[in-house]
């Protein structure tokens, strides 16, 4: 597990820098690193605002991606291939207030999806509710992930 654990580490500590949460205001914490889990937040501002002045939709899909992608790579390890399959968004309101997001796979989730990965390729599907400072849902995404073992050749081994 040596170079993904280590790529992984440095993304967590680094990945406010990614360009779509830095120019668009988003903001990471990572909550916990066991298990590993998120929030994000975004705060309306001039240049993440759309034409009539509420939050940019693409700003709150952009902080919801690619959490649970990397949640699941931290947790099931260099033995799978974890990929960001589809992802859809509902909007619900309109909001001018900070939105939050918090991402989490229970350890029970976990286990099931190895279980399954094991066996077949798996899509997991993930939804995340964008709210407000108030609990007010603003929107809905729902996140589609390729989950497999890898395969074991004679080459790789």
């Amino acid at each position: 597990m040596g170079f993904n654990k280590k790529w992984l580490a440095l993304v967590r500590r680094n990945i406010w820098l990614y360009p779509p949460f830095l120019f668009s205001g988003i903001r990471v914490k990572c909550l916990s690193k066991t298990p590993l889990s998120y929030r994000t937040t975004l705060r309306k501002r001039w240049w993440n605002q759309n034409a009539v002045g509420t939050h940019f939709g693409g700003s709150l899909f952009a902080m919801t991606d690619p959490f649970h992608m990397l949640i699941l790579m931290d947790s099931l390890g260099s033995d799978y291939i974890v990929w960001d399959q589809a992802s859809t968004i509902e909007y619900l309101k309109a909001g001018k207030k900070p939105v939050s997001a918090s991402f989490a796979i229970p350890e029970e989730q976990v286990q099931s999806i190895r279980e399954q990965a094991n066996k077949e390729t798996i899509y997991p599907e993930f939804v995340i509710e964008l709210k407000d400072t108030e609990g007010l849902l603003l929107a809905r995404v729902t996140k589609t992930l390729y989950v497999r073992k890898k395969r074991r050749t004679p080459q790789s081994e």
